[in-house]
C-alpha cells in the first residue's frame, strides 16, 4: 500500500487512622514502626515497577509528539529555511537566539558544538520533546504521591496523552516559552505535594525544599507569565493556611522560595524591572508582614476566628496594593500596564481604546474557554471523573475548614464529623484549591487551559484511585469494608484504562500514519530574496510575527519583534503598524525612518484581513486608536471621524508620485510586498 503525503499550507489537617500504606505504620504518639519484612519487599518491588512505568510512559510521550511533528511537516526532508519558517510568530524569535548562539565562534569551540553528532535544529527540538518526558513523569509522580498507588500515575499519563489536543501544543509550537516552563512547573507541584506529606524527616524536608526552589527558579526563568501563575499558587497557599489546612511553617518556606526564585531570575535577566514590580512579590511580602501584625490569628471560636480572618484578608490586600504601588512609583515601572488594561476591559470594567489591550482582547487564545473543550475531555471520561472527584473533595474541604475554624467550641460537632471520617490531607487540600483556581483561569482565558487540563488528569486519576475518596463514599452508603474499598480502588481505574485503550488506540495509530508536508512557497521566496538582495546591515519593518521569521532566516536587523513585555517596544510596534492605518505617505515615511528602517514588508493577509470580525481586525484597532472611523458596514463610536487619507497599505500599490518619492517596490509575490525607503537628506 502506497502512502501519499498531503501538503500542509503554512500560516492541613492531621490524617485519619486508616490512611494509605505510608501512614499505616504510624503509632498514635507519632512514632513510626518499621515495616514487616514482606511489606518492605513489596514496597521496593512496587516502587521499582512504578518507576519503570513512569520513565517508559515519559519516553513514549516524547517519541509520540516528535513523530507527530515529523509527520506533520516532513521535517527531516525539507530545507533549512523551511524548517525555520515552520517556527511561526514568536517561536521563530526564540529559536533565532539559539541559532545566533551556536553560530558564534566562541560557542562553537565550547560546550554547544554538537554539529558533528546532531544537526543543531534537532538538538533543539529533541531537547523540548525530551522535556515532555519530564512533564509526563512529573504528572505521574504527583498522582502517585496523592493516591499512594502508581496505577493512578499510569491513568494520569494515559489521560494526558489521549487528551493531547487540550493538554499540550508542543508539537506545532515547539519554541514557545511555555513549553520550556510547564515541565518545571509540574516538577515543582510534585515536589510541593511530597513536601506537604506528614512525618517527613528533616533531611527529606531539606532536600524537597531544594527541589521546589530549583523547579521554581527554572519555571520562572523560562516563561514571562511566571509571576502570574505563581501568584495564583500563592493565593492557594494563603487560602489553605487561613483555613488551617496546611502547616504554616511549610507555607512560609514556599512563600520565601517564590520570592527568592523571582529575585534570582531578576538578576540573571539584567534586573528585569517587570519582576520587581510583580504582584507576587508584593503579595508574599504582605502576607508575611500581616502575620507579624496579627497575633493569635488561629485561636478562638468560630465567630472570633472568622472575624480575624476577614481583617487578615483585608490587611493583606491593602498591603499588597500599597507595596506594589510604592515599588512601581519608585522604580517608574510600566512594563505590565497593558496586562491590567486588558484584564479591566475583559471583565467589563469599562471599554478601552488602548491598542495593546485590544490586541489581546481580539485574539481567540485570550478569550473564554470554548464549550467544545468539555465535550472532548468528556469523551475520554476525564471530565466526568474530574467533576465527580471535585464535588466530593470540595464537600470534604468545606467540612474540614468549618471544623478547623470552629476550634474547641465545637467539640460535639467534631465528634459527629469523625463518625464519618471526613478528613483531607494537606497534599490533597493543596491539589484541590490549585485545580479550582487554575480552572477559573482557564475558563476565563483559553491560552491558560494547559495549566488546568494537565493537572485535571492528575486530580481525576488521584480521586479514582484514592482510598479516602472511596472510603468516604462507602461509609456514606453504609457499605464500607476495607476489602471492598481496595477492590473498588483498583478495579475501576483498570476498567477505565481498558476503556481508554480500546477506544483511542486505533485513533492514535491512524494519527501516527497520517503524513503531510510543509508548504509555504511565498514565505520561502521572500526569505531567499532578502538573503540574496539586501545587505547584512539592512533594517526591516513589518508585522511582529513576520519579522521574527526574518530575524531567524536572514539575520537582518528588526525595528520590532513579538517580545511584548517592554513598554518602549509596544510603543514602537504601534508606530510601525501605522503602515496598515489611514495615514499620509509622509507621516509613515517619517515614522519608519525615525527607527532607521531601510525596507518595509507589507502583508496582504493583514491589509485585507478577514480572519477577525469588524472591530477586531488590526486595521480597525489602528483606526480606533487614531480616532478614525472603521471600514465597512457597521456602527462607529460617535466621536470617531473620517481620515483625511486613504489606507497606506492599499494606496501605496497604486504607485502615485506622493508615495514613489519615499518608497520603491523591490519585491512582490502573492502574499508580500517589499518597499525600499528613500534616503532623503
Amino acid at each position: 500500500m502506497t502512502t501519499i503525503r498531503q501538503r500542509r499550507v503554512g500560516k492541613g489537617t492531621e490524617a485519619a487512622e486508616d490512611q494509605p500504606s505510608e501512614e499505616t505504620n504510624v503509632k498514635p504518639d507519632g512514632k513510626i514502626l518499621p515495616d514487616p519484612p514482606g511489606g518492605k519487599v513489596w514496597n521496593i518491588l512496587s516502587i521499582t515497577v512504578g518507576g519503570i512505568v513512569a520513565i517508559s510512559l515519559g519516553l513514549l510521550t516524547s517519541v509520540y509528539v516528535a513523530t507527530l511533528h515529523e509527520n506533520d511537516l516532513w521535517f527531516s526532508n525539507i530545507k533549512e529555511v523551511e524548517r525555520e519558517i515552520s517556527f511561526r510568530t514568536e517561536c521563530g524569535l526564540y529559536y533565532s537566539y539559539y541559532k545566533q548562539m551556536i553560530q558564534a565562534a566562541s560557542i562553537q569551540q565550547g560546550i554547544v558544538n554538537c554539529k558533528q553528532y546532531l544537526e543543531p535544529v534537532y538538538f533543539y527540538i529533541y531537547t523540548l520533546f525530551g522535556l515532555q518526558a519530564v512533564y509526563v513523569i512529573a504528572l505521574y509522580v504527583t498522582s502517585w504521591l496523592l493516591s499512594g498507588t502508581w496505577l493512578s500515575g499510569l491513568l494520569a499519563a494515559c489521560w494526558y496523552i489521549t487528551n493531547r489536543v487540550d493538554t499540550t501544543r508542543v508539537e506545532f509550537t515547539i519554541p514557545l516559552r511555555e513549553n520550556w516552563a510547564l515541565p518545571f512547573f509540574a516538577v515543582q507541584i510534585a515536589a510541593i505535594t511530597y513536601l506537604l506529606r506528614n512525618h517527613l524527616q528533616p533531611a527529606q524536608q531539606r532536600l524537597t525544599l531544594m527541589a521546589v526552589f530549583i523547579a521554581t527558579f527554572l519555571f520562572s526563568l523560562t516563561w514571562q507569565f511566571n509571576q502570574f501563575m505563581m501568584l495564583i499558587q500563592a493565593l492557594a497557599l494563603f487560602i489553605l493556611d487561613c483555613l488551617d489546612m496546611l502547616p504554616t511553617a511549610k507555607v512560609t518556606w514556599l512563600y520565601l522560595i517564590q520570592i527568592s526564585g523571582l529575585l534570582l531570575v531578576c538578576v540573571l535577566q539584567f534586573f528585569n524591572s517587570m519582576i520587581l514590580g510583580s504582584l507576587l512579590i508584593s503579595f508574599n511580602v504582605s502576607v508575611l508582614i500581616a502575620r507579624k501584625i496579627q497575633k493569635n490569628l488561629k485561636k478562638g471560636g468560630l465567630l472570633n476566628r472568622f472575624g480575624k480572618l476577614i481583617l487578615h484578608v483585608l490587611l493583606v490586600l491593602c498591603l499588597t496594593l500599597l507595596i506594589n504601588k510604592f515599588i512601581k512609583k519608585i522604580l517608574n515601572l510600566e512594563s505590565d500596564e497593558h496586562i491590567f488594561k486588558f484584564l479591566k476591559a475583559k471583565f467589563g470594567f469599562g471599554a478601552t481604546r488602548d491598542f495593546d489591550a485590544n490586541l489581546y482582547l481580539c485574539e481567540e487564545a485570550f478569550g473564554l474557554l470554548p464549550l467544545n473543550t468539555f465535550s472532548r475531555l468528556s469523551s475520554t471520561l476525564l471530565f466526568y471523573v474530574y467533576g465527580f472527584v471535585l464535588f466530593l473533595l470540595t464537600v470534604a474541604a468545606v467540612i474540614v475548614a468549618f471544623r478547623n475554624l470552629s476550634g474547641s467550641d465545637q467539640v460535639h460537632f467534631k465528634e459527629k464529623m469523625e463518625e464519618y471520617t471526613v478528613t483531607l490531607k494537606p497534599d490533597a487540600a493543596y491539589s484541590l484549591v490549585h485545580t479550582v483556581l487554575f480552572g477559573c483561569l482557564a475558563l476565563s482565558t483559553m491560552r491558560m487551559k494547559y495549566l488546568w487540563t494537565s493537572h485535571m488528569c492528575v486530580f481525576a486519576s488521584f480521586g479514582l484511585c484514592s482510598t479516602e475518596v472511596w472510603k468516604l463514599i462507602l461509609k456514606c452508603l453504609h457499605l464500607y469494608t476495607s476489602q471492598r474499598t481496595q477492590v473498588i480502588k483498583y478495579s475501576i481505574p483498570i476498567i477505565t484504562l481498558l476503556y481508554i485503550s480500546f477506544k483511542f488506540w486505533p485513533g492514535i495509530m491512524d494519527e501516527l500514519s497520517e503524513l503531510r508536508e510543509f508548504y509555504d512557497p511565498d514565505t520561502v521566496e521572500l526569505m531567499n530574496w532578502i538573503k540574496s538582495n539586501t545587505p547584512n546591515t539592512a533594517v526591516f519593518a513589518g508585522s511582529m510575527q513576520l519579522l521574527a521569521g526574518v530575524k531567524l532566516c536572514t539575520g537582518r536587523t528588526l525595528t520590532n519583534h513579538p517580545h511584548y513585555e517592554d513598554k518602549n517596544l509596544r510603543e514602537r510596534t504601534k508606530q510601525i503598524y501605522q503602515i496598515y492605518a489611514k495615514r499620509s505617505p509622509g507621516d509613515v515615511y517619517g515614522i519608519l525612518r525615525s527607527f532607521g528602517t531601510d525596507y518595509v514588508i507589507l502583508e496582504d493577509s493583514i491589509c485585507y484581513e478577514r480572519r477577525h470580525s469588524r472591530g477586531c481586525r488590526l486595521r480597525d484597532l489602528l483606526d480606533v486608536a487614531n480616532g478614525h472611523i472603521m471600514d465597512g458596514l457597521g456602527e462607529n463610536e460617535p466621536d470617531l471621524k473620517p481620515s483625511l487619507y486613504p489606507r497606506f497599505c492599499e494606496e501605496i500599490k497604486k504607485n502615485l508620485p506622493s508615495y514613489t518619492m519615499h518608497f520603491t517596490r523591490v519585491f512582490q509575490n502573492k502574499t508580500f510586498h517589499v518597499y525600499k525607503l528613500a534616503k532623503h537628506k
